[in-house]
């Protein structure tokens, strides 16, 4: 079964295409959280950023780059969220690796993280120890 972003990359489900190349394709997306929010998504399907070679990230970084300078200069953007929902436990809602770029100004209101938690006694001594690579 296609993802969605599968029939886009066909050509069959409309979008408004901002680039294109034989890796990937940005579009806008048709439910964002702010205007001109803008998804990246490799033309290959990877379930999450683990599954991808690390050159089409590096690719796919690349344009997110310069989206994102496009959003300061014609929105006049102060700032933008980039981020991957990596997999469902983290939102992500299409198997398919895609990476997000928000446009931001100061002041609208918009919020993506929870509050910050604390750490117990020597926890987070022990997450060093399991996550260092």
């Amino acid at each position: 079964m296609s993802t969605v972003f599968e029939m886009i990359i066909a050509g069959e489900i409309p979008s408004v295409k901002l680039y294109e190349d034989d890796v990937c394709i940005a579009i806008l997306d048709i439910a964002p959280k702010a205007k001109g929010h803008t998804l990246v998504i490799s033309k290959k399907v990877y379930p999450t950023v683990s599954d991808a070679p690390d050159e089409v990230i590096a690719h796919m970084f690349s344009i997110v780059k310069k989206i994102d300078g496009k959003m300061r200069s014609a929105l006049k953007a102060d700032g933008t969220n980039v981020f991957i929902n990596n997999s469902p436990a983290s939102g992500q809602e299409v198997p398919h690796l895609h990476i997000h770029i928000i446009p931001r100004h100061e002041g609208d209101g918009l919020s993506f993280f929870p509050p910050s938690i604390k750490y117990d006694e020597g926890e987070m001594a022990r997450f060093g120890e399991q996550l260092r690579i």
